[in-house]
């Protein structure tokens, strides 16, 4: 019941307006001269109809963007140093054997392994193991990018320029002074930034990288226009997110039970409603990217939320976790609720790859 009281219950709702067409459309191909017009473009009905156009309205949860915005900045704020003291500089899953069991430094080089495995899932090549024709990466974004572990990874890696992104100003400063004494401050930088405003040029970048950061983007649309927008001719754009469970071909919508599990994580989380695997691919394919593939890789991450509860309830977890804030405490007893969403399959772990036309 103490988790319950913490927890609001409400339903989103959803409004379409109006959208521009997409970055690529130039004025001439759509008949005008002079300027671009506008259209009207009506989703497609979804799961759970979270693709939206709205900028500014309800994004679940009766949220604003603005209030999920500033939300999400003051949670990682608040908790970005707790779990960096805890779990080291990779903010995100770690990727495991089947039935493995791991101890804490186990798990830090499974989140390792989560980025190589999104890697290679991709057919990213490297410069020892470049036998595809695919681009190694020079210029790599990294949309919501935490306190830099991947930047400074992939960096690392291919001795690329990396920037990365995040709406955490507590965030950006510890990544930048991270990269700064691992001697990375040439390779890597990180500004304030809206992952669906991004701060940069078309056709920029030869990896746009979002790891575990589109779940807390309201406008799913928006979001991939930007991923595709700032993504090189033939580059390679990795999302791997939260999604929910398919939908069958008999139903309209997720159960009752599975919305309200949801919903209490979104609360706790500052999420937006959530999509499918297969929302994405839809919008991928709006966008007329190449290659789009998915998997689930819900049963690879299994060990990873268990261990995470279990270290918040460790001496060192529930001191930092008293110190930290009402925010990062709610996240901390939403914990379970995420082990159940796996558990019962309503969540599902999942990476998503495409390649923007040459």
């Amino acid at each position: 019941m103490a988790l319950r009281s913490l927890l609001i219950n409400q339903h989103p709702f959803f409004f379409m307006q109006e959208r521009r067409l997409p970055w690529w459309y130039s004025p001439r191909e759509i008949g005008c001269p002079f300027i671009r017009r506008k259209m009207i473009i009506r989703p497609w009905v979804t799961s759970s109809n979270s693709i939206t156009t709205d900028a500014d309205n309800d994004v679940g949860l009766g949220r604003s963007r603005l209030v999920l915005k500033k939300g999400i900045a003051e949670f990682y704020d608040e908790s970005s140093g707790i779990w960096e003291n805890i779990w080291g500089d990779h903010m995100h899953h770690g990727f495991y054997d089947d039935g493995s069991s791991v101890s804490l430094s186990d798990h830090r080089l499974a989140q390792i392994r989560m980025i190589e495995e999104a890697l290679s899932f991709a057919s990213v090549p490297s410069e020892e193991k470049n036998t595809s024709t695919a681009k190694i990466p020079r210029r790599i974004v990294d949309v919501g990018c935490g306190i830099g572990g991947s930047s400074r990874y992939l960096a690392r890696k291919y001795g690329a320029e990396c920037q990365g992104i995040t709406l955490s100003p507590v965030q950006a400063e510890r990544a930048t002074a991270l990269a700064l004494s691992q001697g990375l401050s040439d390779k890597v930088s990180f500004q304030v930034a809206d992952a669906l405003e991004q701060p940069f040029p078309d056709g920029q970048f030869d990896l746009v990288w979002s790891m575990e950061s589109g779940e807390h983007v309201p406008n799913k649309m928006k979001f991939v226009n930007e991923l595709v927008r700032v993504a090189a001719p033939g580059s390679t754009i990795i999302i791997v997110t939260w999604c929910h469970r398919e939908l069958a071909e008999a139903e309209d919508t997720l159960q009752p039970w599975e919305k309200d599990l949801l919903d209490k994580i979104c609360h706790a989380y500052f999420l937006p409603s959530w999509c499918s695997a297969a929302d994405y691919v839809k919008l991928l394919q709006f966008f007329s990217v190449e290659d789009i593939r998915t998997a689930d890789w819900t049963r690879y991450v299994a060990p990873f939320w268990p261990a995470v509860l279990q270290s918040a309830f460790t001496w060192k977890g529930l001191t930092s976790l008293l110190r930290s804030g009402f925010k990062t405490i709610k996240g901390a007893l939403v914990m379970p609720l995420m082990i159940e969403g796996y558990k019962k399959s309503v969540i599902k772990f999942t990476v998503i790859t495409c390649r923007k036309p040459k």
